[in-house]
């Protein structure tokens, strides 16, 4: 039996071909699990009112680039869900996705 904790989203990943990427994703795997229950437990603590990356780092004080990933990660884990809702992020004035647990997300008839 292989050991599925070894491959994306259950390691950091990176993108491109240039070693930085890799040596950032090496230098986030020990936190990761860690990074990813906070960013889970700040989801569910909002509740349907769910939450935005930029936003969990107001609230955890943890950098908004160590915790975007890891909304990418709970993503592909299904333990997040896009809610369909967009906020405006302050420090960008762009809209961004919220968050929320499955519980809390649109139904496939909603999606329709």
């Amino acid at each position: 039996m292989t050991d599925d904790r070894t491959t994306y989203p259950d390691t950091p990943g990176w993108k491109g071909v240039f070693d930085t990427g890799r040596d950032a994703a090496a230098a986030m795997a020990p936190k990761l699990g860690r990074l990813q229950r906070l960013v889970r437990e700040l989801v569910a603590a909002r509740g349907p009112q769910g939450l935005t990356p930029e936003e969990a780092a107001n609230m955890s004080g943890q950098d908004r680039v160590s915790l975007q990933p890891r909304f990418s990660e709970l993503k592909a884990k299904g333990a997040i869900v896009d809610s369909g809702m967009r906020r405006q992020n302050p420090s960008s004035r762009k809209r961004a996705v919220v968050w929320v647990l499955p519980a809390f997300g649109p139904t496939r008839e909603e999606e329709r």
